[in-house]
């Protein structure tokens, strides 16, 4: 049995259609907090089941009889989600981390990451590690202003990351969680090219103007909503405070999968209707 977590966001929910159109529906769980929403976007045939990632003690049911885990980190209490993996009996974790454990490893973001990584890795458990870059799908930000303003305003408009499609992200660990050769690997995720914000919004499908802000500027309605720590931390990735390892493009997708990394130009195209 494969427990998968995060079935309604952008990388479980694709991970789970994916499992599904392979054949692997009756081997797959999800876990939610809340079954009835992630009921109305799981394919027929996929068990549903709840539990909260911040009350590990309730998995215990949902994760008996699982074989295989997949786990986005920071979304409850992922030491005491392994620590309850292992006692269920789990025997492989497939785990979403960042690449800014690389790339940015002062940042307090990703030393959470490395943390929740080194408790994987000394668990018992096999593990494969998964660490993307920015998501294509962070830009859904925008949409409000999109429709509204035909306009987004940004910092660092000309910085260019090579931002990482969901699916791929689903895809490399539909791989990992079905295959024998992944044990043991940690896979930088990147898209096929750096695309700057200026450049994404032009592929939106519509007229849309990229309006540069300054650090500051954006550092306000950010810092509201996400706290200081993580605002700055965000900023720096975003252009800030970039390194060539941050702007490197890794070929991982293609050869774990087969198949070259999507564009950001598909997922623009497959999310459209968020900007319209």
């Amino acid at each position: 049995m494969i427990v998968v977590t995060g079935a309604t966001g952008n990388v479980g929910r694709e991970l789970v259609r994916q499992l599904h159109a392979e054949g692997h529906g009756p081997d797959v769980r999800v876990l939610s907090r809340d079954a009835a929403r992630a009921e109305a976007v799981t394919p027929h045939g996929v068990e549903v089941v709840e539990g909260d990632l911040g009350r590990p003690g309730s998995l215990k049911s949902a994760l008996g009889g699982g074989r295989s885990l997949f786990l986005v980190a920071g979304f409850g209490d992922d030491a005491g989600v392994l620590d309850a993996a292992r006692d269920a009996g789990v025997e492989h974790v497939v785990l979403v981390s960042s690449i800014t454990v690389v790339t940015h490893p002062h940042l307090g973001p990703a030393r959470t990451h490395r943390a929740v990584e080194h408790r994987l890795r000394e668990s018992g458990m096999a593990w494969t590690v998964l660490r993307p870059t920015q998501f294509a799908s962070n830009t859904l930000w925008w949409a409000e202003s999109v429709r509204e303003e035909s306009a987004v305003r940004v910092p660092y408009p000309d910085t260019g990351l090579p931002a990482v499609h969901p699916a791929d992200i689903a895809s490399v660990a539909r791989a990992a969680l079905t295959g024998p050769d992944h044990r043991g690997r940690t896979y930088p995720l990147t898209g096929p090219e750096p695309i700057t914000p200026r450049q994404q919004t032009g592929e939106l499908g519509r007229e849309v103007a990229c309006l540069g802000i300054s650090r500051e500027d954006a550092y306000g309605p950010m810092a509201a909503s996400m706290g200081a720590e993580a605002a700055n931390s965000l900023l720096d990735l975003m252009g800030g405070d970039v390194n060539d390892e941050l702007l490197a493009v890794h070929d991982t997708v293609a050869r774990v999968t087969g198949s070259p990394a999507r564009t950001y130009r598909r997922w623009a195209e497959e999310n459209a209707d968020a900007f319209r």
